[in-house]
């Protein structure tokens, strides 16, 4: 098998710029499926009424739909009723939606793994429900959520590949692009994987240092 290096070296500079879109798309997706998992996981642990059947409902229909099929709901069928939305976007809204159902279980889960005794303890010591919320029961729990945060993290910046689906000029769209111009099938999907290796394995390896980490304190 014979690779035409040249022909890799001159496509770095679009390889790059797919880099960073599909960087933009990951970043934007896993900050607000956080801010989601955080403010739906409180929902559903302190049992708020009416919205803890909504934050149900919405979880099993984000884990249970493909993320293509939200996304050509987004980008297609939004258009029927007068949105038109751009592929960028409806990349980050589609991520978004499939990530914050992840995370709220995530964190729904690291919430309730805190011992109900430490609850208590704080209670009895005569702190608020609010401080014993925030001084006991998050800290703890937000540590109790890092390894399934951050298994989320890579999964969302994966799921990025899908995006080009939509005519989104993400890594997995320019692959297709190039092998479609020029049939450098080879040359293009080991570009791919590379510039998959230098945004996920940094990741990957200080998910798994924080991991231990964590698990030690």
């Amino acid at each position: 098998m014979q690779f035409d290096v040249n022909f890799m070296i001159e496509q770095i500079p679009n390889f790059i710029h797919a880099t960073f879109i599909t960087l933009g798309l990951g970043v934007l997706g896993i900050v607000f499926s956080i801010l989601i998992g955080v403010l739906f996981s409180n929902i559903l642990f302190f049992k708020v009424k009416i919205l803890k059947n909504i934050v149900k409902g919405y979880v099993e229909l984000s884990r249970n739909t493909p993320l293509l099929i939200q996304l050509f709901f987004l980008y297609y069928g939004l258009t029927k009723f007068g949105l038109n939305i751009s592929g960028f976007m409806c990349g980050v809204i589609g991520l978004t939606f499939l990530g914050g159902s992840y995370m709220t279980e995530v964190f729904r889960g690291a919430l309730e793994g805190v011992s109900k005794g430490q609850e208590e303890a704080g209670l009895s010591i005569g702190l608020t429900k609010t401080k014993v919320y925030r001084y006991i029961i998050f800290p703890q729990a937000f540590s109790l959520s890092i390894p399934g945060l951050l298994a989320n993290v890579l999964f969302l910046l994966k799921e990025t590949s899908i995006v080009g689906c939509i005519a989104v000029g993400e890594l997995m769209f320019l692959t297709k692009d190039i092998i479609g111009m020029y049939y450098k099938t080879n040359e293009a999907l080991l570009m791919l994987v590379i510039f998959y290796l230098i945004i996920l394995l940094p990741i990957s390896i200080f998910a798994s240092i924080l991991e231990r980490r964590v698990r030690y304190a």
